[in-house]
């Protein structure tokens, strides 16, 4: 099929029932991760209320791709203003540090290039007040793809690593969890688990009620802020808008499922938590808070994680996603499946050609810099 066979509308999404009915229709038509789904997307619309616009895509009368697009000025470096469209996000930064991953459009199994060259071609004939097309954190490959499509020039704004633990895989296998890490980390768990043991029982413990889920994401709160900052783009709990988001989440799919708040505890105190995000039998870590130890051989986190990958094994999920990030212990718990990149669809427009040239300029003149420094 190709996107001259589908037609694409553009609808304002301030009255979102019927958007809900069409979006979760679809989402049972295709393999969604939890950002696209209606979980995740129509949470953010009741929430953030954007000034978004639903692509909606069709096969004669048959509906196979929706998207949610919202336009905004960017303004950087104090002269330069952007007309961007995004994807799934508002271009707010106090509202987008939720940070979307795995982004793209909601489409059919089997018409997912149809319905992205459908949506990108309709953006580029049929929407012309705009500079940039944002979109992320989506797959390096489908970011590649979205750029041969529309033939604009694609600047990369960010990127990282993804690694995860196919708990399917293991289950196949007969395998314990512990059994596929190496010899280093696997002594580095068992060490910390004894350790801990010395102390008291060690075990992990849920919430009974979404009192309980909503107090386990507060206590998080001071060791996230701890570990991250409170400056912009550090801890999201530094951000009111972040905090009211997963708050309100927790409340509304806490006791359907849709999130999971588990604790780490030693002899009944907390010694570390975890916020995860459930869809579709899939584990998604979002964040989590360590205790942090006078004694480095304790290892909070990674005996945690490992204790949680071994749990939902046990109970039939199928996955345990890390997402994006490149920390060490990711690599050492989890293994590389994607690459998460955003990037900028940009279109031929002298600022952005200019702001481009400056900025390969200052990283060439950082480059020389460092190695000047490294090699005096």
């Amino acid at each position: 099929m190709t996107a001259d066979a589908l037609t694409v509308t553009r609808l304002a999404a301030r009255d979102v029932s019927w958007l809900k009915a069409d979006w979760q229709e679809l989402e049972g038509r295709a393999s969604p991760t939890v950002f696209l789904s209606w979980q995740w997307l129509g949470h953010w619309l009741a929430v953030y209320e954007p000034q978004a616009d639903v692509l909606r895509v069709m096969e004669g009368d048959r509906l196979v791709g929706l998207g949610l697009v919202v336009q905004t000025e960017e303004r950087r470096h104090g002269l330069l203003r952007s007309r961007c469209l995004r994807l799934h996000q508002t271009g707010h930064k106090h509202q987008d540090q939720i940070w979307i991953e795995y982004n793209g459009f909601l489409s059919e199994n089997g018409k997912e290039e149809a319905v992205a060259a459908a949506c990108l071609q309709h953006l580029c004939n049929d929407m012309p007040e705009w500079d940039e097309f944002i979109i992320g954190a989506i797959d390096a490959d489908e970011a590649k793809q979205f750029a041969e499509l529309t033939g604009l020039y694609s600047h990369l704004r960010w990127e990282a690593p993804c690694y995860g633990v196919d708990l399917d895989a293991l289950r196949r296998g007969g395998l314990h969890y512990l059994d596929t890490l190496s010899r280093n980390t696997r002594y580095q768990i068992n060490r910390s688990h004894r350790l801990y043991e010395s102390r008291g029982e060690v075990k992990l413990v849920r919430p009974d009620s979404v009192a309980e889920a909503l107090a386990i994401f507060d206590g998080i709160g001071p060791l996230h802020l701890e570990r991250w900052g409170t400056g912009p783009d550090q801890s999201g709990y530094a951000n009111p808008d972040f905090v009211r988001f997963h708050r309100s989440l927790i409340e509304d799919q806490w006791a359907t499922g849709g999130v999971d708040l588990v604790s780490l505890q030693v002899d009944g105190e907390v010694t570390a938590s975890f916020y995860n995000l459930l869809y579709d039998q899939k584990v998604y870590f979002y964040l989590g808070g360590m205790r942090v130890e006078d004694d480095n051989r304790f290892k909070p986190g990674l005996l945690g994680h490992s204790l949680c990958i071994e749990d939902y094994r046990q109970h039939g999920f199928h996955y345990y996603d890390f997402m994006g990030g490149d920390e060490r212990y990711k690599a050492q718990l989890g293994h590389f499946h994607k690459q998460l990149v955003q990037v900028s669809l940009q279109r031929k427009r002298f600022k952005l050609k200019l702001e481009d040239v400056v900025r390969k300029a200052r990283n060439r003149w950082f480059a020389e810099a460092n190695n000047g420094a490294a090699g005096s």
